[in-house]
């Protein structure tokens, strides 16, 4: 087994970057710097996860590029197989203090798969062998080969209900179950997940999905320019951004789009684990593919309408969409299918329409679009002023230092416990 340094690196604008200029997060922006080497004195958080670093852009990148202030960061993928190397790990420093390593496997290995991982991370580790160990969770599949790896404390980050998804493996749920009784602390993403979780463990804390308000800000500068692929769609323009998947009902967007004919739905986003012949086909739906983070406000400043179109089954829930309060953060009102925390937590407040219908649904764009939005507006930035992936953050890195053994990570002293919202 081999450590491989790959050369290539990314970005979250998917944009070429050479070697040696690896851009970071200073606050919620992104600068570039030299990639700095790890620091024996800062300890280490070790994730686990389900999703691709250069996939999209979302809650595991948000809170991890934060956390690499505090931490250096190991994000481990799921393996890919490759014929005619044998098993090793592609590393690649992709923001200053995060490195993302993939398990390369030999195809035809899979039969020793959960030994060969558990391997290849535990020499990996070697080299961090003095530092303050944190393993933070995304899939609780992890665990099979992550369990007897020494650490101070373990994080399960439950952003989403994994088992409900389509193709998931029946194992999650009894791994899940491991998972809890190995973590010290549980995180959930939304209010569903926590009232579902909250008595699987003795400390779950509540944190719904944030927004990185001055970047989705910019969608309401004036003047910026129309992407050339959407500048020749008619207005009004209903936008979705986000991955297109089992949860996405297309049946839903094809009766919208066939009840108003003169009207244009602009669908932004990767196509996954559906056939992409199965997407309604229509003269006003137009399919633009995945958008880089950076490019989302330049795509949302020139729609009229938000909207949220999700299936309402298993896979859905639980979810707590985070491009909720990015809609809001870009000015666009929405209207979304009635997904259990986006009615609790925007539609009951008045800052998000509901609608269960097609019919209803354009009803309620054609009233949002008649009506002055000054006073929404107005309450959209009261909300979003008290949330924030920096908070968001601040308050998970508060709860995490107070429990481990050692009170030495970039501080003086014990930090003041924090009330997160259940």
């Amino acid at each position: 087994m081999k450590l491989e340094e790959s050369p290539y690196l990314r970005s979250p604008s998917n944009v070429s970057i050479k070697a040696g200029s690896i851009p970071r997060v200073v606050g919620t922006r992104c600068s570039t710097t030299t990639p700095r080497k790890a620091e024996p004195d800062r300890p280490l958080l070790v994730c686990f996860s389900h999703l691709r670093w250069g996939f999209v852009w979302q809650r595991p990148q948000h809170l991890l590029c934060r956390a690499a202030k505090t931490f250096d960061v190991v994000f481990f993928e799921e393996p890919i197989f490759e014929a005619g190397a044998q098993d090793h790990l592609r590393v690649e420093q992709v923001f200053e203090g995060v490195a993302v390593v993939v398990p390369v496997i030999t195809p035809g290995n899979e039969a020793n798969l959960t030994a060969t991982l558990g391997l290849l991370v535990q020499e990996h580790l070697k080299r961090f062998s003095d530092r303050e160990r944190v393993f933070w969770y995304y899939t609780p599949a992890a665990i099979a080969f992550s369990e007897n790896l020494s650490r101070d404390l373990t994080v399960y980050d439950n952003m989403d209900e994994l088992s409900a998804f389509n193709g998931a493996s029946p194992d999650l749920i009894a791994q899940e179950r491991s998972l809890f009784s190995r973590a010290d602390l549980v995180f959930t993403g939304g209010r569903s997940l926590y009232d579902a979780k909250r008595d699987c463990h003795t400390d779950i804390h509540c944190f719904p999905s944030s927004v990185d308000t001055a970047h989705f800000h910019r969608a309401r500068l004036h003047g910026r320019a129309d992407p050339p692929d959407q500048s020749t769609i008619p207005h009004p323009r209903l936008g979705f951004f986000g991955v297109v998947d089992e949860r996405f009902d297309r049946d839903f967007l094809a009766a919208m789009a066939d009840l108003r004919p003169q009207w244009h739905w602009v669908m932004i986003g990767p196509v996954v684990k559906i056939d992409p012949a199965s997407l309604p086909q229509r003269p006003n739906i137009h399919w633009l593919g995945a958008k880089s983070y950076a490019e989302l406000p330049d795509y949302l400043s020139h729609w009229d309408l938000g909207l949220m179109p999700f299936a309402l089954n298993e896979s859905t829930r639980f979810i707590s969409p985070t491009k909720t309060p990015e809609f809001l953060a870009a000015g666009l009102q929405v209207v979304s299918t009635p997904i259990v925390d986006v009615v609790r937590g925007y539609g009951e407040d008045g800052l998000v329409e509901i609608a269960d219908t097609p019919t209803a649904a354009v009803l309620a764009a054609e009233a949002l679009m008649a009506r002055p939005k000054e006073a929404w507006l107005e309450r959209v930035d009261q909300r979003l002023a008290a949330q924030s992936w920096d908070m968001t953050w601040d308050a998970m890195r508060t709860l995490i230092l107070n429990r481990l053994p050692l009170v030495d990570a970039g501080r003086d002293e014990v930090l003041p416990s924090v009330r997160v919202g259940a």
